[in-house]
């Protein structure tokens, strides 16, 4: 191939994607898609939905899954953790279930436990002595 083609051609692919700082990289405004959003919740009868409440949505779900909150922060482009917490902590409130059951089966001296595999139960022999506790989740 030619020289003066093969610059030809690699001219037309940076002009293929080269962006102009004067137009939009999407072609749908914010009040765009919130007219859509609008219609299509009065067409279907769903209460309006902000184009804010699906990011809200997608943290409620990545919250649900069991990702931690430095994770979510992190997906949602928050600076600092305190901000996903304190924005989404009402959604959390299912873990601590979790570890009140967590700390009464470790605390409880009747309860039974695994260790290296093996079974024991908290008796009179054990009752008093430290004894090495499972560790059920990490946080």
């Amino acid at each position: 191939m030619p020289d003066f083609l093969a610059e030809e051609l690699q001219d037309f692919i940076n002009r293929q994607y080269m962006l102009d700082p004067k137009r939009r990289l999407f072609p749908y405004t914010k009040s765009f898609l919130s007219h859509e959003m609008l219609r299509g919740c009065k067409d279907s009868g769903v209460k309006k939905i902000r184009i804010h409440d699906l990011r809200h949505s997608h943290a409620s779900l990545l919250i649900n899954q069991g990702f931690d909150a430095l994770t979510i922060a992190e997906r949602l482009g928050h600076e600092k953790v305190s901000t996903t917490l304190n924005t989404y902590s009402h959604l959390f409130p299912h873990k601590q279930g979790e570890l009140v059951q967590n700390l009464q089966d470790l605390l409880n001296p009747k309860s039974t436990m695994q260790t290296n595999g093996l079974q024991t139960t908290n008796t009179e022999e054990t009752s008093g002595k430290i004894i090495p506790m499972p560790i059920r989740h990490i946080i």
